[in-house]
């Protein structure tokens, strides 16, 4: 809904923070409307409160619906950039796309040191999605949102899915799972012995080396899909707080369009910067995993 239909920017800002979750509702919640659920049953939340009762293994339904529909359409866009691929007469398109494809290229050169094999795929993959993902915080916040509300019922709903950290960490454990999956390749059995005798070459103290080598290798994953959904959710609960500004007064109309336009033009380069980070890092933590002690 707009901002001049709530009846403060509190309540417009903690409305499209919420998703639109789908989940297991037990009985005995308060629901939205005064009542009690009587049985329990999978149900769309109908408000935060609902949402909140559903617990961990609640699904949020816009945010996989988004990344997973912005990943089919970055298939498309690249199926059809190597179907129309011409030697003889490269078109716009097609150079556009081999740029993203050589700086990746490059940057997974200048990063891994070896051959790359699948590293620089999997960079392109990382890089081109969370860029799409990000990008979409540049829609206004109720282009959307508003219509969903109004003409179909759709309560909430948010369309930049790395401001869920169910998004941006499930990436990073995908990352931790290609990290563990690399080192037991390169290394095999010694992969053990380096995570049982680092930092302490002993026995007596490979408890305390694998405590710490596990707390190191999890902090990676954990630290890097913070990282990108921090950056975009406060992005995020900026783009809000102007939007708030269009409902407050409209004397504050001016005002909120040229902050909305600066801080659009800025976010064009954290979205980027952060894509490429997450890139990179995944890049250093591959490359890591391929490094032979031996």
């Amino acid at each position: 809904m707009a901002a001049g239909e709530y009846e403060n920017a509190g309540d417009y800002i903690a409305h499209h923070l919420v998703n639109l979750t789908y989940g297991r509702l037990p009985a005995g919640t308060e629901l939205c409307n005064g009542g009690v659920a009587e049985t329990t049953q999978w149900q769309l939340a109908g408000c935060a409160s609902e949402a909140a009762a559903m617990g961990f293994m609640a699904v949020h339904v816009d945010s996989l619906l988004w990344s997973f529909g912005l990943g089919a359409l970055i298939l498309f866009i690249f199926y059809r950039a190597g179907k129309k691929a011409s030697l003889e007469a490269p078109g716009r398109f097609q150079a556009a796309i081999e740029i993203i494809v050589e700086f990746v290229g490059n940057t997974t050169k200048d990063v891994f040191h070896g051959r790359t094999g699948a590293i620089a795929p999997i960079a392109l993959t990382v890089f081109i999605w969370v860029f799409m993902m990000n990008l979409m915080k540049l829609v206004p916040v109720d282009l959307i949102p508003y219509p969903l509300e109004k003409f179909f019922g759709v309560e909430y709903h948010k369309i930049a899915a790395t401001t869920d950290p169910n998004i941006t960490l499930g990436m990073a454990t995908f990352v931790l799972m290609l990290v563990i999956g690399f080192s037991i390749k390169m290394k095999g059995w010694g992969y053990l012995r380096e995570l049982s005798f680092t930092p302490f070459n002993t026995w007596f103290l490979v408890p305390v080396n694998l405590v710490l080598e596990i707390v190191g290798l999890l902090a990676k994953p954990i630290s890097l899909g913070l990282r990108l959904f921090g950056n975009m959710f406060a992005g995020e609960v900026i783009f809000l707080l102007i939007a708030a500004l269009f409902g407050a007064s409209i004397l504050f109309m001016p005002l909120a369009t040229g902050l909305n336009l600066i801080w659009a033009i800025f976010h064009i380069l954290v979205i980027t910067l952060q894509a490429f980070i997450f890139m990179v890092l995944t890049i250093v933590y591959l490359a890591l995993a391929h490094d032979d002690p031996h």
